[in-house]
This record gives structure tokens, C-alpha cells and sequence, in this order.
């Protein structure tokens, strides 16, 4: 069972889908898994799903009343006075259990129509100098913690992909799918291993999700402890593969 949220989801939604919306216009894992732990075995005994839902729940509050609350304005601004266009972009991306939802992010880029289906490549001339920091530093991505309140995304877990990469790695990559039996992340194991980015081939994604699923069938509270250190480290130093 959930842990209640301290707002109705309903509301949580629209406050989320407002944000959106109004844009603030101010005017290599090769370990065997773990024959315990992981989340198949808290399928039987949910207390440490329901610990990472209450961290989950209360990281994201923190980060939303500490930083999210100031920052949002602020980046609302600096966003629009490079460029036109909204401060928000939503994505549809896939969830657990297939499901699709709406990502939220800081728009990084000048506004395209190859947004929803085009990942963003090195030296790619769509990204804004403002998007070119964002994205070096994760800053794009702290409108997920919405998500998070949401119940559609995990401080940690596999990364979610869009609608049109689902579709085509889960015919060539061998348990691509099993990604999707959990919740998705803002951050994961995969991520601070270095895949982040574009995907060109086949065999890096492959890679990718096999961490993936590693991380699946290991997963632990403390383990998920351990990746949200080592992405807070890896933002203060820059993503060297970040574009």
C-alpha cells in the first residue's frame, strides 16, 4: 500500500500539469545477482518498497521547498530571455509497467519538432548555452522531482526512455522490458557508471541495461544511497558525456 501523500495526487497533478503548462511566464556489472535482497524479494514483504517510497516522498519535498521554490522562477527567467518558447519541456516517456507519462524538465533546447523522437547528440546546435549547463549539471532534470511526488518516477532507478526508443531497443536488447517492471528514476546505477547521454548502438545500450536489471535484482535501500551520493558528487564536477 502507498504511503499517503501529505496532498491528494489529484492536486498534486494539476499543481504539476499547471507548472507545465503555464511555464511561470513571468510577463558494467558482472556480478551474479544477490540470491536475496533485490526487488523481487520485496515483492513479499513490501516494508523496504514502502521505506523508498517514504524517502522518495520526502527527498522530493525537500528539494521542492529548499530549492525547487526559488530555482524554478529563476530558471523560469533565464530560460526565456535566451530563448522563445516555453521554461518547461514534457516528454512522454515509458513508466513502469509500460505505462506511459509526462516528464518534466527544464526546456534545453530552442523549441523543434525532432524534440519527441531525436536525442540530443554532441555538438547538437538545438541546445541553448543555457541548456549546454543544465545539462552538464543535471539542473534539466530537477522538475522530475514532481514526478516523484507523482508516484511516476523514483529518486533512483533505470532511466526512463521515450516512447520511440521503448519501441525499438525492446526488439534487439535482451531484457530491455525487465527495465520496466519498476519504477523509473531521476538517477541510476547505469548514470553514475557513465551511460548518460546519447545512445548511438545497439551493444551500449545493451550495456546499459544490463546494469539495469543488476540494479533490479541487488537493489537495496542502501545501494540507492550510495548512487544519490555519487550523483550529487558527479553534478558538482560535471558530466564530462553530458550534451
Amino acid at each position: 500500500m502507498r504511503p499517503a501523500l501529505p496532498l491528494s495526487l489529484p492536486t498534486l497533478h494539476l499543481f504539476a500539469s499547471h507548472i507545465v503548462e503555464y511555464n511561470l511566464t513571468l510577463p558494467g556489472t558482472e556480478r551474479q545477482a544477490n540470491t536475496s535482497g533485490g526487488y523481487q524479494d520485496s515483492a513479499n514483504d513490501l516494508r523496504p518498497l514502502s521505506a523508498k517510497r517514504l524517502f522518495d516522498i520526502a527527498f522530493a519535498l525537500l528539494v521542492l521547498v529548499l530549492l525547487l521554490s526559488w530555482l524554478i522562477p529563476l530558471m523560469a527567467l533565464i530560460i526565456k530571455s535566451e530563448s522563445k518558447g516555453p521554461a518547461f519541456f514534457k516528454q512522454l516517456r515509458t513508466g513502469k509497467d509500460n505505462q506511459p507519462f509526462y516528464c518534466f524538465k527544464f526546456r534545453s533546447m530552442y523549441v523543434n519538432d525532432e524534440a519527441n523522437h531525436k536525442q540530443a547528440s554532441k555538438g547538437d546546435a538545438r541546445i541553448t548555452r543555457v541548456g549546454a549547463f543544465m545539462r552538464k549539471t543535471n539542473i534539466d532534470e530537477l522538475p522530475q522531482f514532481l514526478n516523484v511526488l507523482l508516484g511516476e518516477m523514483s529518486i533512483v532507478g533505470p532511466r526512463p526512455h521515450m516512447l520511440k526508443h521503448t519501441e525499438e531497443y525492446s526488439q534487439v536488447v535482451h531484457g530491455f522490458m525487465e527495465r520496466h517492471t519498476v519504477t523509473p528514476g531521476i538517477t541510476g546505477l547505469a548514470q553514475v557508471r557513465g551511460f548518460r547521454g546519447e545512445t548511438k548502438e545497439t551493444i551500449a545500450m545493451a550495456k546499459r541495461v544490463k546494469i539495469d536489471v543488476w540494479y533490479i535484482k541487488n537493489w537495496s535501500f542502501l545501494l540507492d544511497l550510495k548512487i544519490v551520493v555519487m550523483t550529487v558528487v558527479q553534478a558538482v564536477k560535471g558530466h564530462d558525456n553530458a550534451f
